[in-house]
């Protein structure tokens, strides 16, 4: 229920309180780092909103009527509950400046966010939590308030969040050595990926977006052999021979040196997209998300 207008100042009641302690305004005053002509108009105006005679002036200090006890007794509470909230309010700005609650996508977690972390936890440690989950995933744990800050590689920017591109990555098909795509000569053809079933990311991923984006671009759709929520348990499918996979380049940068798996170029075909940094809308980010956000270098 609101207060009734006008309601008394807790300056003026802390004020009252100190004339209580101090049994004279001028002491309170003093206490108060204000003369006495003001504490002596700032009692006169909490007088008048309380409709109440709160203060007898005597010339030896100023005794407080009865009712003016009564104000002390209850602006007592109210002071003491206000002191409470300003240092609930304290913890909890604290408590947020020194944790940053993070979510992103597997290939930004396992291959980007260590190395983006790093100078930022040398210079102001944080409890950093991080909560790996797909894009789609990643703009649910904003809708629950789960997560300050969060990493997503979909073609397109959640509902509800906004946001800056903080990397371009590009994605290539892969295939085991000894599958017949390895020793192609030329480019494959949209047409011929598409027909070719492959070993996919779950419904909601970034990685799968951005393929089937590219495929119906060209008209086609995506194919799925069997899927993995895993990047490790791809490549692991696609070097045993399950099929090929479209997969991040960072991902999959160690297996393309030792050949344990083949990059196969395919024609006509767009496979780079954006990572972006997300976050609310609407609202401000953390002191900690700034300082992430401001140490990621801006790709051209």
């Amino acid at each position: 229920m609101p207060l009734p207008e006008p309601h008394p100042d807790l300056g003026a009641l802390d004020l009252l309180v100190s004339v209580a302690e101090a049994g004279s305004i001028r002491q309170a005053a003093l206490r108060h780092h204000i003369s006495q002509p003001a504490a002596s108009v700032r009692i006169r105006e909490l007088e008048r909103v309380l409709g109440l005679r709160l203060v007898e002036r005597e010339t030896t200090g100023a005794r407080l009527t009865s009712d003016g006890l009564a104000i002390v007794g209850w602006a007592s509470q109210v002071l003491a509950a206000m002191r409470a909230l300003s240092s609930g309010a304290q913890a909890l700005r604290l408590d947020q400046n020194s944790q940053l609650r993070l979510a992103a996508s597997l290939t930004v977690a396992e291959y980007l966010l260590p190395v983006w972390l790093a100078p930022l936890y040398a210079a102001l440690p944080a409890a950093v939590s991080l909560r790996m989950a797909n894009s789609d995933e990643v703009a649910e744990l904003f809708v629950r308030d789960e997560v300050d800050l969060g990493f997503v590689e979909g073609p397109s920017l959640p509902v509800g969040l906004q946001g800056r591109t903080v990397y371009r990555d590009e994605l290539v098909v892969v295939v085991s050595s000894q599958h017949p795509w390895a020793r192609r000569r030329s480019p494959l053809s949209v047409e011929m990926l598409a027909k070719t079933p492959v070993v996919s990311r779950e419904r909601g991923s970034g990685t799968r977006q951005v393929l089937e984006a590219a495929l119906a671009e060209h008209g086609h759709e995506l194919r799925v052999a069997v899927e993995f929520a895993s990047t490790t348990a791809i490549k692991a499918a696609v070097a045993a021979g399950l099929g090929p996979a479209v997969l991040s380049r960072l991902a999959v940068s160690a297996e393309l040196l030792d050949r344990r798996l083949v990059a196969v170029e395919c024609r006509d075909l767009h496979l780079s997209r954006a990572i972006r940094a997300v976050w609310r809308a609407r609202t401000s980010l953390s002191p900690l998300a700034k300082e992430l956000l401001a140490g990621i270098a801006v790709p051209e």
